[in-house]
């Protein structure tokens, strides 16, 4: 018997012909598929379940996409789902919005099946990596955190989190720690 967990896929879209297009597409291919017609049911749905990606329209009634990704990208329990914006807009701005808010691809509609796989499966990889690479991380025995080059925190283990609480809530280190990455750039200098 095979107890390997099936890789999840939610479907954002309020159109309920792309939701049985590309659900039936995405089942044929061996995926699980969850479906949302709007941000808000998505949400909702995220409170329950967590899938391995989501495929995100971003023109739809209520709460739009942009704003559905901009509110998983805030939740700490989501900010790692890869998003994949699928939409007919087309123009730079919109594009660069979708990445803005933190999705990881921008497919246009009308979606093409194999190219849509094939995001699937790269970003799935990609996140699978960095999931076992934070769990490595998480694993050892002493507390890590990256910082950019002005000492604000990028991420912090759960151990740096428990450590470190005020720096971890103004998202920056200490100032002493501020001043020794300050003195570590001089020398790189």
């Amino acid at each position: 018997m095979n107890t390997e967990r099936r890789t999840t896929v939610l479907i954002v879209d309020d159109t309920p012909a792309n939701l049985a297009f590309l659900s039936d597409a995405l089942d044929d291919e061996g995926y699980e598929v969850l479906v949302a017609p709007s941000g808000l049911s998505a949400l909702r749905q995220l409170e329950l379940v967590r899938p391995d990606i989501i495929l995100l329209d971003a023109l739809m009634p209520g709460l739009d996409g942009f704003d559905t990704c901009q509110r998983l990208k805030a939740n700490r329990d989501t900010q790692d789902i890869p998003v994949i914006f699928m939409t007919a807009l087309t123009g730079t701005e919109d594009i660069v919005r979708g990445f803005g808010e933190g999705a990881v691809d921008y497919v246009t509609k009308p979606v093409r099946v194999e190219e849509v796989l094939a995001r699937i499966a790269t970003h799935i990889a990609r996140s699978r990596s960095l999931r076992r690479a934070h769990s490595t991380v998480e694993a050892l025995p002493r507390a890590s955190l990256t910082v950019d080059a002005d000492g604000a925190i990028r991420w912090l283990s759960e151990r740096a989190r428990d450590i470190l609480p005020q720096a971890s809530a103004r998202g920056e280190l200490p100032p002493a720690a501020c001043e020794w990455l300050a003195r570590c750039r001089q020398q790189d200098a």
